[in-house]
């Protein structure tokens, strides 16, 4: 990351850009391999409609300049009372919601989308934690209903991206928030979402400051217990997940529907990806439009960067008059990723700039022929630069060294042909603009895995 003056605003130096930038372009390949169709949406909501949307709302960056120029523009009278106030959005969900209220007659439902943009929060910074960071979503929205098995969809998506990145194993980690639910229920526990609330904190803050959390809000000591009891449930064999939950004593419709969807998610997923995603019994989400299926994700050996893709299923996020629009979607948290990528190292960038080729110049007056040679690579695709001055041969090869760059391409003189210098072998070959081509694998910077 590059130094900058103002934390929580991460800055990545060229070769961690580069490292991000195909971290993007994968997730985005895989979403639109699984028939995902990307939007975007503005980066200014109303503060009405952020605030609508759970305890985040005050993180919001509030848009006061919009504001104090509407009162200039009104004389000093202040902004007018139909004026609505503005700030930045804090995550996609929020957005994406008003969306597809918005534009619900010209979509096609099931949709299925993604988005990656940048989102700003007014929190402390720390680890893997910011103020303007990129996040990467998927979303199933569907029209009145949505079938269950977009909840094993999604997981298995996310899975599937994240494994396949040049870091270590990843867990999904998932629950149902009905098993929650079903089990507060059982012990006559009334405020649900308070009991939501405290185990979501349970990580942070430990099992007994979740009991002293829930105390505040009414739960009495043996039904705290037990929902501690049942956030220690952890596993993917459904057998011993249905046994670890049956021996709480607890019973229920709701616990029964929601211990029946986890176990058929984990039950497909372990048919797919065996061993990534898991039950873990404690993850509750502490947003209160979450309605099914909840999950996180954790980077084994990286736990103590908490999830970086969390997510779950809502029923009521989304609203029109008498139409409702259930969901579900997961979110990347992608600029945390990458930080613990750049700082563990986990991988690097084989260069620091796109460009294969460095066309040398051998004298000012021959740079028209070097800019020709150039221009007949990149019409076919291959990345290449000249060198900035007609220095010595030694010196544009270092040039070129120093910024990973792995050929160097040097003008015929006087009716000779063309050559091309590997400088990480020294093997040069007579070639032609027209012909020749890097071997594939140097097309494009790579991103390599450290061990």
């Amino acid at each position: 990351m590059a130094r900058t003056s103002l934390s929580g605003f991460p800055e990545w130096l060229p070769e961690g850009r580069i490292i991000e930038q195909q971290v993007l372009d994968h997730l985005r390949e895989v979403f639109e391999l699984h028939g995902f169709v990307g939007i975007e949406t503005r980066a200014v909501e109303t503060l009405e409609q952020l605030e609508a949307k759970g305890e985040t709302s005050k993180e919001i960056y509030v848009l006061d300049r919009l504001q104090a120029l509407k009162a200039a523009e009104e004389g000093g009278r202040g902004a007018s009372s139909k004026e609505r106030r503005m700030g930045l959005h804090f995550d996609l969900t929020v957005p994406f919601a008003r969306y597809i209220v918005e534009n619900a007659n010209d979509l096609d439902f099931p949709f299925k989308r993604y988005q990656i943009q940048k989102v700003w929060r007014g929190e402390r910074p720390q680890d893997g934690r910011f103020r303007e960071f990129t996040q990467a979503d998927i979303d199933v929205v569907g029209l009145g209903t949505l079938a269950f098995h977009h909840e094993v969809e999604v997981a298995l998506i996310m899975a599937e991206a994240l494994s396949t990145l040049p870091i270590p194993p990843i867990h999904v980690l998932v629950n149902n928030r009905k098993v929650v639910q079903g089990v507060c229920e059982s012990l006559g526990v009334v405020d649900v979402e308070a009991a939501l609330r405290g185990l979501d904190k349970l990580d942070k803050i430990g099992a007994d400051g979740v009991r002293e959390e829930l105390a505040r809000s009414g739960i009495d000591a043996a039904a705290a217990d037990t929902l501690l009891e049942m956030a220690g449930i952890r596993g993917s064999d459904t057998e011993q997940i249905r046994a670890a939950v049956a021996a709480l004593g607890v019973a229920g419709e709701l616990l029964t529907q929601g211990l029946d969807e986890l176990c058929a998610l984990l039950d497909q997923a372990r048919r797919h990806l065996p061993g990534v995603v898991v039950a873990d019994l404690k993850i509750a989400r502490g947003l209160d439009y979450y309605t099914g299926t909840v999950y996180e994700t954790v980077i084994e050996g990286h736990e103590d960067l908490g999830s970086i893709c969390s997510g779950g299923r809502y029923d009521s996020l989304v609203k029109d008059g008498k139409r409702a629009y259930p969901g579900v979607g997961l979110s990347v948290g992608v600029s945390r990723l990458v930080s613990r990528m750049l700082a563990a190292p986990m991988v690097r960038a084989s260069r620091k700039v796109p460009t294969a080729v460095l066309v040398a110049v051998s004298d000012e007056g021959a740079r028209a022929h070097s800019d020709l040679v150039a221009a007949a690579l990149r019409s076919r695709g291959i990345c290449t630069d000249v060198a900035p001055s007609a220095a010595k041969f030694g010196k544009q090869i270092k040039y070129a060294d120093k910024r990973g760059i792995p050929y160097v391409w040097f003008p015929g003189e006087d009716g000779a042909c063309d050559t091309v210098k590997d400088i990480r072998t020294g093997e040069q070959v007579e070639a032609d603009a027209a012909s020749w081509a890097p071997a594939r694998v140097d097309l494009r910077p790579r991103v390599e895995r450290v061990d």
